[in-house]
């Protein structure tokens, strides 16, 4: 995978050619190296960043993944019936969730910002993984309502964090393949997640609880541990990264600056940065298309287990078969994050892999065999979760501005989640075992919000490059000295749109 991950080395160019951005006033540590040398100390570097930043944040994701849809696996194991749910009172354990989560999300990059990754993400780890536990610990409605909220706000901060952090290491052409590595954790939660609800959950009866409120509880315990240890696993920005020696350092925010961003520098926060981001209309765009994917994905993941145990299979069985589904997911999304990077094509990506998708609900739509139900779940696993990854490294390689790009991702990210309400009320035990509303819903996401979505901003894009190249949008840096052209971010003229 190292090797992988090394390929989109020194080789990439600028694409911004009128205002070449102004790297000679740092440090240059490899100035005395021939173009080889340069390309081999850039390599090495990228290896020391992957090694150091990439396995600890995705195992991270896939903590957080597991702890907030492992009720799915619960639920299955008599969680409803324990507890005294109606249908309606545990989908609304599943809603509160997105609520808080989504609401959180918009200023959590801000706080990650201010406060430094090594002592964000440690502190909201614990918080969680706190509120995990006591889900296990609960004997009412109440009890899980109250849990679910304070989990929501907890891990608000993991997902937009960790994408907004990992743009400001890498380059837009390498960051896909890294987003894509970091979101995988998702696909392989859902997989190891069956496996190991499965196993504890013969733990019913120890300690005179059931099976259930041991996944909660085991899982919790696991998450604080992890959390602790974050503090010295965390790294924080490039400019403050205690790993870094003085060269790499000055390697990080050189390879930065050459790809025009602004990352590579210190901005101190103004309200500027965050009405820019409200009125960019790629940030709704975004929103629109991460929304098609994100409520696709969470009605997905939530009642997988579900679904499986409705074409007949018992709750062992059926938290145990959701593991392929999740398997292949993992494989494609580090694929396409590959093939995303390589080729600067994301908008293609996500339009030719959410056809898998659709295709895959409309299996499920129009089949009641069980056979071809299992292998819509394969397809609508491999048409989600990679676009999910992709349409954040998308999002992530149009806005330039440390502070607008944390905004905006934490606007996509809240608003894609937000629609985790939606996704947490579609799936009804009345409408066992087809699920006609679900799917149904589902479909329609990727095909109106992710299909259409991309489809609509890839044109939108690809005409504004063709006005900057022709020199259209020029006026909109007359007059101006090189700073004010810089503070225009991703509204310079010779900046160009990932399509």
């Amino acid at each position: 995978m190292a090797e992988t991950l090394e390929k989109k080395g020194i080789a990439d160019e600028v694409q911004n050619q009128e205002h070449a951005p102004d790297v000679s006033y740092l440090p240059n540590p490899d100035a005395g190296l021939n173009e080889e040398e340069c390309a081999a100390a850039d390599k090495k570097l990228l290896r020391k960043l992957d090694i150091k930043l990439i396995p600890w944040l995705s195992f991270l994701y896939l903590i957080s993944f597991l702890d907030r849809t492992n009720i799915g696996n619960a639920k299955v194991d008599g969680l409803q019936e324990d507890l005294g749910l109606s249908d309606s009172q545990y989908n609304a354990t599943l809603t509160i969730f997105f609520v808080s989560y989504a609401l959180f999300e918009p200023l959590t990059n801000i706080l990650l910002k201010k406060l430094r990754p090594s002592i964000f993400l440690p502190i909201i780890m614990v918080w969680w993984g706190i509120c995990m536990t006591c889900m296990g610990l609960v004997h009412n409605f109440q009890g899980l309502m109250a849990s679910r909220w304070w989990l929501g706000v907890a891990e608000a901060g993991l997902f937009p964090g960790v994408n907004y952090y990992l743009s400001c290491w890498y380059r837009r052409s390498e960051l896909g393949i890294r987003a894509a590595i970091f979101f995988s954790a998702a696909a392989l939660a859902g997989s190891f997640g069956g496996l190991l609800a499965a196993g504890i959950a013969q733990m019913g009866g120890v300690g005179g609880k059931p099976g259930w409120a041991w996944i909660f509880i085991l899982e919790g315990l696991a998450t604080i541990l992890v959390g602790i240890a974050s503090y010295w696993m965390v790294h924080d920005f490039p400019d403050e990264a205690k790993f870094l020696t003085p060269d790499d350092r000055a390697r990080v925010l050189r390879r930065l600056r050459a790809d025009n961003q602004a990352s590579a520098s210190h901005e101190d926060f103004k309200m500027v940065y965050f009405w820019a981001s409200v009125k960019d209309w790629k940030t709704w765009a975004f929103a629109i298309i991460y929304m098609g994917a994100d409520g696709a994905l969470y009605a997905f993941s939530l009642f997988l287990p579900t679904i499986i145990s409705g074409l007949g299979y018992a709750s062992t069985t059926a938290n145990l078969l959701s593991v392929p589904p999740y398997a292949a997911a993992a494989i494609i999304t580090v694929l396409i994050g590959w093939v995303a990077d390589r080729t600067q094509q994301r908008g293609l990506c996500n339009i030719f892999i959410s056809l898998f998708g659709v295709v895959g609900f409309a299996m499920l739509l129009g089949s009641a065999k069980p056979g071809v139900q299992y292998a819509g779940t394969f397809l609508g696993a491999i048409g989600i979760y990679p676009c999910i990854a992709n349409t954040i490294s998308w999002a992530s390689n149009n806005v330039e501005g440390v502070y607008k790009r944390g905004v905006t991702l934490g606007f996509v990210i809240g608003w894609g989640n937000l629609n985790g309400v939606v996704s947490s009320n579609i799936y009804r035990g009345q409408d066992k075992p087809r699920y006609f509303l679900g799917h149904g819903v589902v479909l329609a996401y990727l095909v109106l919000w992710l299909l259409g979505g991309s489809v609509i901003t890839r044109l939108l894009l690809a005409r504004e490059n063709k006005k900057r190249l022709a020199g259209e949008r020029d006026v909109w840096v007359e007059g101006k000295g090189n700073e004010e052209v810089e503070a225009l971010g991703d509204r310079r003229p010779s900046f160009l749109y990932t399509l």
